[in-house]
C-alpha cells in the first residue's frame, strides 16, 4: 500500500509540473504576440518586483510642443524624500561641469503632463476623494476671502521644505552625486517664492515671503512651518492667503523626469496645485471647500493665460497646514530635473495668474 501511495504521489507531482509548464508556455506565447515577439522580455518584467519608485511613462524631448499623456502618475501628496540632516546641506551647490569623472551619468527626460483625472474646459482635476465634485458649479461659488485695496499684508509665501532645489543647467543628464537640496537661498525653492512675491508687489498686493529653513531634518517640517504661519498670522492679522511653495521629485535612482511646458518660446517648469479634503473632521479642516474654490480658479487662470503650465490639480485627503484659513494652497513648482531658471520663470507666471485671481476674489 505504501508503494502504491508513493506511485500516486509521484504521478500527481508529474501532472502538476506538466500543467504549470503548459501555463507558463501559454503566457509566454501570449506576451510574445502582445509585445511584438519579445515574450521573454515581457515575462521578465512581469516577474520583477517593483521597488516602489515614483515611475512614469517617459519620452525624450522631441521639441517645444511635445505633449504626452499623464496616465501613470498619481500624486496624492508631496513626494517624500529620504530623511536628511543639516550636515548634508553644508556642501557646495551642485555644478554640472565640475569634476564628476568617478560618478555615474543618468538621463533627465522632458515630459509635459497634461491629461489626468476629469477634464473641465481647458484643465484637468484628479479627484482622489469620495466627494462628488462638480467643477463648473464650484467655480461659480464665492471664495472664502476678499483682498482689500490697502497696504496691509494679505499674502504669506513660505516653504515647508525650504531646501528643495533644482539642477543648474539644461543638459539632459545628471551625475550620481547630484543632491537637490541646499539651504543656500540663491539656489533653492525660495527663488521661486521671490518671483511670485515680485508680481504681487507690482500689483500693489501686500505680501510677506518667509525663507525660514523648516527641513534641516525632514521629520516635523510641517509642524515647524505651522509655527511660522501662526507667527505671521499674529503679526499680520489681515493675511488671507498662505502659499506653501515646493518642488516635486519625479523618477527613480537612475533617471529623472522634468515636467516642462513652453510659453512664448521659453521653457518653464509645470506646476501642480494641491488642495485638501476633510469630510470627517480628522484634519480639523471644516472649510476645505473654500480652498478648493480658490485652487480651481487659480488652475483655470494659469491654463487660460499660459497654456500647458499646469499638471492636473490634485484634490486629495490631506490638509498640509491648509486649514489655517480659506485661502491656503500647496503648490509644487517643477521637479528636481528642472533647472532653477525654468522654475523661476514659472514662479513669475504663477505670480501673474495669482494676481489676477486675487484682484477678482469675490
Amino acid at each position: 500500500m505504501k508503494a502504491k501511495g508513493k506511485l500516486k504521489m509521484g504521478a500527481y507531482a508529474c501532472v502538476s509540473v506538466f500543467l504549470i509548464a503548459v501555463a507558463v508556455f501559454s503566457i509566454y506565447v501570449r506576451t510574445a504576440k502582445a509585445s511584438g515577439g519579445d515574450g521573454m522580455a515581457v515575462m521578465s518584467a512581469l516577474l520583477t518586483i517593483s521597488k516602489g519608485n515614483y515611475n512614469v511613462s517617459i519620452e525624450k524631448e522631441t521639441g517645444p510642443t511635445e505633449k504626452t499623456k499623464d496616465k501613470a502618475v498619481t500624486a496624492t501628496q508631496p513626494v517624500a524624500e529620504k530623511p536628511t540632516t543639516s550636515s548634508e546641506f553644508s556642501q557646495n551647490y551642485y555644478n554640472t561641469f565640475s569634476e564628476h569623472s568617478t560618478k555615474k551619468k543618468y538621463p533627465i527626460y522632458t515630459k509635459q503632463f497634461t491629461v489626468g483625472g476629469k477634464k473641465y474646459e481647458n484643465f484637468y482635476v484628479k479627484n482622489n476623494t469620495d466627494y462628488d465634485l462638480n467643477i463648473g458649479k464650484t467655480l461659480k461659488e464665492k471664495m472664502g476671502f476678499k483682498i482689500d485695496k490697502s497696504d496691509d499684508v494679505q499674502v504669506l509665501i513660505y516653504h515647508t521644505h525650504t531646501s528643495e532645489s533644482y539642477i543648474d543647467c539644461d543638459v539632459g543628464y545628471y551625475y550620481s552625486d547630484y543632491y537637490p537640496r541646499t539651504n543656500d537661498t540663491r539656489y533653492n525653492v525660495t527663488q521661486v517664492g521671490d518671483e511670485i512675491e515680485k508680481q504681487l508687489k507690482k500689483a500693489g498686493i501686500g505680501v510677506v515671503h518667509d525663507k525660514t529653513s523648516h527641513d534641516n531634518t525632514y521629520t516635523g517640517s510641517y509642524m515647524r512651518s505651522r509655527a511660522t504661519i501662526e507667527k505671521y498670522l499674529k503679526k499680520y492679522p489681515k493675511i488671507k492667503v498662505t502659499l506653501d511653495i515646493h518642488r516635486d521629485s519625479i523618477g527613480s535612482d537612475t533617471y529623472k523626469v522634468k515636467p516642462t511646458f513652453t510659453y512664448k518660446g521659453k521653457k518653464g517648469a509645470q506646476i501642480m496645485i494641491l488642495t485638501g479634503y476633510d469630510p470627517s473632521g480628522n484634519f480639523n479642516f471644516p472649510n476645505w471647500n473654500y480652498n478648493l474654490r480658490f485652487a480651481l480658479r487659480l488652475q483655470k487662470t494659469c491654463e487660460t493665460n499660459f497654456s500647458g503650465m499646469t499638471r492636473p490639480l490634485d484634490f486629495g485627503n490631506f490638509a498640509y497646514n491648509m486649514n489655517v484659513n480659506t485661502g491656503s494652497l500647496l503648490i509644487e513648482v517643477g521637479a528636481d530635473g528642472n533647472t532653477l531658471d525654468e522654475a523661476k520663470y514659472s514662479g513669475k507666471l504663477l505670480g501673474k495668474a495669482l494676481t489676477q485671481v486675487l484682484q477678482n476674489s469675490p
